[in-house]
């Protein structure tokens, strides 16, 4: 018995979505997948693709597979992928997988987009009359026993350890009675 799913892909030009609605399973998937597989070759570089598991009722593990691999085929070509609005019961599955690992989840599609950072970064207005300001170098604690020198008192020599460091030991290995 064939079981219904449905895969299709929304074009918001930068990010392209992933609707998979019905039961991803032996049946189907092998055919169904192919229309992602094609939209990865259509967009060979910078591809960033969001899954749309909000409909989606079932999954086997082939079909975990097969987004194994697209995951693997896009972050090669410098693209991101990114999952959104998937059930408990499919989260469960990823994260079991753990998909969850390599794909980040989100509960809407506006943050799965917001996580790819902005589709053309705007220049700054302000960037050619105002001087970039340097970031704050991190607070270093000083360290008690060494204090830093001023300028005007020359460093104090290093001191040779009051109390004298004892020669190791030989370790003391255990000798057979001699024989008479």
């Amino acid at each position: 018995m064939i079981t219904d799913a449905n895969i299709t892909v929304e074009d918001l030009g930068t990010i392209k979505i992933v609707h998979i609605t019905g039961q991803l399973d032996e049946s189907n998937i092998d055919e169904k997948i192919q229309a992602i597989y094609k939209l990865v070759e259509a967009n060979p570089k910078n591809l960033n693709l969001i899954y749309d598991l909000e409909s989606l009722e079932y999954m086997n593990s082939k079909s975990i597979g097969y987004l194994t691999d697209l995951y693997g085929k896009i972050t090669e070509s410098g693209g991101k992928v990114a999952i959104a609005k998937a059930k408990p019961n499919i989260f469960d599955i990823l994260q079991v997988v753990g998909l969850t690992q390599l794909i980040p989840c989100f509960d809407s599609t506006e943050l799965a987009k917001n996580s790819f950072g902005p589709a053309t970064p705007a220049a700054p207005v302000a960037a050619a009359t105002t001087p970039a300001t340097p970031a704050p170098a991190p607070a270093v604690p000083p360290t008690p026993a060494t204090p830093a020198p001023s300028p005007e008192v020359p460093a104090p020599a290093p001191v040779a350890p009051s109390t004298p460091i004892p020669a190791p030991v030989a370790p003391v290995v255990p000798q057979p009675p001699a024989q008479q």
